[in-house]
């Protein structure tokens, strides 16, 4: 059996595919032990359900998958492609604006990677604000904008995007690639537009996934999240509880 780089420096990864730094199995984790059945989940930028598709570790996709767990899960997208995705029982197609739901009828709302894309975050913070029941959840997993990710994500120019994503993710399909506004990606910021939310935020750091199969890339980058600090982590995970 010929193991890869990552797997010799996570040799956990042997027993499961997964390292014991893996981002989705952590914020996954602690949202399924939000959960309750009868409960009515939102997947907020739900898409076409890349991970359901694509994922080849059938434990990873158990967390994330939330159908069975709940009595429903409803998938809301500016994407119409929404409308196809497996992992949702309901999708509604929505114009980025006012979300197609009654006021305060779901009881938690998860968005992965989904805050890092919003332009406008004074109008999202207020539609899930109001459809979210008194007592419910927010749990966000997003890109820390003061995360490396992030910073250079925002210092490449506009036509060199996509050029240097394909060598950094090969693998990373061009469908699943949206414009960044990071307005809605930090601290600060989520506690400026959920005030009256009691938060519970810190940032993570999975293994390196931008390193385009080098390992010297990789390993460099191990070393440069060995030395800074925690609030340069790439991943900021949120999980915000509206007043009952």
């Amino acid at each position: 059996m010929t193991v890869s780089f990552v797997a010799r420096t996570y040799p956990e990864m042997l027993a499961g595919g997964f390292s014991r730094v893996d981002g989705t199995v952590q914020f996954y984790t602690r949202v399924n032990a939000l959960l309750r059945k009868d409960m009515v989940a939102v997947d907020f930028g739900a898409g076409r359900g890349e991970w359901f598709l694509d994922d080849p570790l059938p434990y990873r996709r158990s967390l994330r998958n939330l159908k069975g767990k709940v009595a429903k899960v409803i998938g809301i997208d500016v994407d119409p492609v929404v409308s196809e995705n497996p992992a949702v029982d309901e999708a509604f197609p929505f114009d980025g604006s006012i979300i197609p739901l009654a006021t305060h009828s779901v009881d938690i709302i998860v968005a992965d990677h989904v805050f890092e894309h919003v332009p406008v975050p004074a109008l999202t913070a207020s539609e899930l604000n109001r459809i979210l029941r008194p007592g419910g959840w927010l749990c966000i997993r997003t890109p820390n904008k003061f995360g490396y990710v992030a910073i250079m994500n925002r210092l490449i120019p506009e036509r060199a995007k996509a050029a240097v994503l394909h060598f950094a993710q090969p693998n990373r399909k061009d469908e699943d690639v949206f414009p960044a506004h990071y307005r809605l990606n930090t601290k600060s910021a989520l506690r400026h537009h959920f005030p009256e939310y009691a938060i519970s935020a810190h940032t993570w750091e999975s293994e390196p996934a931008y390193h385009g199969g080098k390992a010297a890339i990789f390993h460099m980058m191990r070393a440069w999240n060995a030395a800074i600090p925690s609030g340069m982590n790439n991943v900021l995970f949120a999980f915000m509880r509206k007043p009952g």
